[in-house]
This record gives C-alpha cells, sequence and structure tokens, in this order.
C-alpha cells in the first residue's frame, strides 16, 4: 500500500516535471505467474521504445528538483501519514476524507516541486525573480510566491540588487 501511494506521488512528480509518468511503472507479479510477468516486460519494453531515449542531460533541472521532493520532509510524512489520518482517525478521533487528503497531499506535491526548481536554479547565483522563472519555466508569480516561503524558511534570501532588479541567492540548507 505504502508503495502505491508513493508510486502515485512520483507519476505525479514526473508529469509535473514534464519528464511523463510513462518513464516508469509499478506491478505486482508473483514469481508464480511467469506469463504475466513476461507480458508485462513486454508492454513496458513497447512503451520505452515509444517514448524513444531519455536525455538526463536535458532534464538535469528536472531531475535534480525531483531527487530534493522525494526526500522533502512534507512529502514523506504527508505520504507516510495517509493511511493514519483517512482510515484510522486523528487524534481528536476525526478521520479525513481521502480525497480531500489527495487533494492536499497533490497540493504539496506542486508546492514542493516549485520550491525545488528554484533551489535548484538558484545553485547558479545570484538571480532576479524573473530569470528564476525563465531557468524554471514557473509564472513568475509563481517564483515570487515560492521565493518568500524560502525566505522565511532560511533557504534563499535576497543578495543585493542589479541597478534597481533585486537578486536572491540560494543558501545552504
Amino acid at each position: 500500500m505504502f508503495a502505491a501511494k508513493r508510486m502515485e506521488l512520483v507519476e505525479q512528480l514526473l508529469d509535473l516535471s514534464g519528464i511523463g509518468r510513462n518513464r516508469m511503472a509499478l506491478r505486482w507479479v508473483s514469481a508464480a505467474e511467469g506469463q504475466m510477468f513476461a507480458n508485462t516486460i513486454k508492454e513496458l519494453t513497447a512503451t520505452a521504445s515509444q517514448l524513444g531515449p531519455f536525455d538526463a542531460d536535458q532534464h538535469s533541472l528536472q531531475l535534480a528538483a525531483l531527487t530534493s521532493v522525494l526526500t522533502s520532509p512534507r512529502l514523506r510524512w504527508l505520504t507516510g501519514m495517509d493511511r493514519q489520518v483517512t482510515e484510522l482517525a486523528n487524534v481528536y478521533n476525526e478521520k479525513v476524507d481521502a480525497s480531500v487528503y489527495e487533494t492536499l497531499v497533490s497540493q504539496a506535491c506542486h508546492e514542493e516541486y516549485q520550491k525545488a526548481l528554484i533551489l535548484e536554479t538558484l545553485k547558479a547565483g545570484p538571480l532576479s525573480v524573473r530569470e528564476m522563472a525563465d531557468k524554471a519555466g514557473l509564472p513568475v508569480f509563481t517564483v515570487s510566491v515560492r521565493l518568500n516561503d524560502l525566505e522565511r524558511r532560511g533557504l534563499a534570501e535576497l543578495k543585493g540588487y542589479d541597478g534597481s532588479t533585486p537578486k536572491f541567492i540560494r543558501l545552504a540548507a
């Protein structure tokens, strides 16, 4: 169950990154199901052939952000607490509706991925909000909102100005 939930998160992140969820798969096949295993391998091979080679260099920014997100405490906690709060109940003996929880996790996934992209762009040195937006492929407003959160968390800060344009840097985590 945990692996399936984690896989849903990875699929969502692969779609967000532009890499696409079809680049990986999780299948449950028993050792006694030889034909099912063979069919699964044929299906996955056909999908990989249709997608073509994966250029990791072209997606290096996205892959670095994905790695960061998958190890983030927020998403690890949300993924780990899923069953507890949707099936067993919280400390007040209340259950959270599963669809509401999925929406919360999806929103957190988007936010954490966007913040990770911004932090990855800042590895290049001081950047303006517009420069970060261009490198990350995010709207300027989104970068501004996520950068505000990164500053509050002590992960980024204003370095100075280039004329009247503020430049930001990444701080050590």
